[in-house]
C-alpha cells in the first residue's frame, strides 16, 4: 500500500516527490555523491524519476 502511495504522490505532486527524494538522497550513507547526483537528474523526469528511485534505486519519499 506504501508503494502505491508513494507512486501516486510521484505522479501527481512530482515537484513534492522530487523533494522527498533529494532529502532521502542526502540522508543516504550506502551510495557515493557520483550516484546520488545520477538519481538527482533522474528524478527531474517528470512524473517516472521518482518512480524509478523507489523501485530501482531502492529508496523511499519518506
Amino acid at each position: 500500500m506504501k508503494l502505491l502511495l508513494q507512486i501516486l504522490v510521484a505522479v501527481v505532486l512530482h515537484p513534492l516527490a522530487f523533494l522527498l527524494m533529494l532529502l532521502n538522497l542526502l540522508g543516504r550513507d550506502d551510495i557515493d555523491g557520483s550516484k546520488k547526483f545520477i538519481w538527482a537528474l533522474v528524478g527531474l523526469l517528470w512524473g517516472i524519476g521518482p518512480i524509478l528511485y523507489i523501485l530501482i534505486g531502492e529508496g523511499a519519499l519518506w
